[in-house]
């Protein structure tokens, strides 16, 4: 896969980067196309978001033409729609039925969330040793949306935040290769890691989390830094399955 500058770039559209740095495209988004949302996209959260919280059951079909008639869209959006969520592990695909709706079990979605911990450490761990002063000041201003975030309650623009906040930390770690694994990782995670929002007094957490990481990164405790974004995955991870068990 190939990394975009859409990842270090604010409101301002102003991007950080350093000799021998890299950009990385957003974790969440289907194309290159840097601050546009396609219309396959739109579809992907929407049908993820109704996967993750029970209204698609386990089982039910995903008929292209059924879901093109609902949504006033031609079948294309929805069939790259659908590979997105097959890749992710919420639809399955099967012979002679088509798409379906799937839920991984627990050992496979434990499976990559301590992929993305470990990877995710290990980008933390190298950005607390490689991240230059000018993308340090611009994690910290990610660090301080998100608090603001926090206190006006908005799980969607949070998130969206929040994927700049991490990918960030994957530019700054300047190890292009780990940085691919850690952004596959966390696309293929991404409607479970939205989801965990939704809980009360999420947002709170995860930014009080996030210091953590934040303030190991800035003092270059390369140690710290990687114990902290462990945790927070963990976190992240148990905010989840609280989630799970309340829909």
């Amino acid at each position: 896969m190939t990394f975009d500058e859409s990842i270090v770039r604010g409101r301002s559209g102003s991007a950080a980067s350093g000799s021998g740095g890299f950009e990385a495209g957003r974790a969440d988004r289907a194309t290159p196309n840097a601050g546009k949302v396609t219309l396959a996209e739109e579809l992907r959260l929407q049908l993820a978001d109704e996967i993750v919280r029970g209204v698609l059951m386990p089982g039910a079909p995903l008929d292209e033409s059924d879901l093109a008639r609902r949504f006033s869209v031609s079948r294309t959006p929805v069939r790259e729609a659908l590979r997105q969520l097959v890749a992710s592990g919420l639809v399955e695909s099967k012979a002679h039925r088509g798409a379906v709706v799937a839920r991984p079990d627990a050992e496979r979605l434990n499976s990559m969330f301590e992929a993305m911990a470990e990877l995710e450490a290990l980008c933390a761990g190298l950005a607390a040793e490689r991240m230059p002063a000018a993308e340090r000041h611009a994690l910290e201003a990610l660090h301080e949306q998100l608090r603001v975030l926090s206190y006006a309650g908005d799980p969607q623009r949070f998130h969206q935040v929040n994927e700049q906040f991490h990918q960030a930390i994957y530019v700054g770690a300047r190890n292009t290769y780990i940085a691919e694994m850690a952004l596959a990782v966390r696309a293929r995670v991404q409607p479970f890691r939205r989801a965990q929002f939704r809980n009360l007094g999420r947002l709170a957490k995860s930014q009080a989390e996030h210091e953590r990481v934040v303030e190991a990164i800035l003092r270059g405790d390369r140690v710290g830094a990687a114990a902290a974004m462990r945790d927070h995955i963990d976190l992240v991870r148990g905010e989840y399955e609280l989630y799970a068990d309340s829909v």
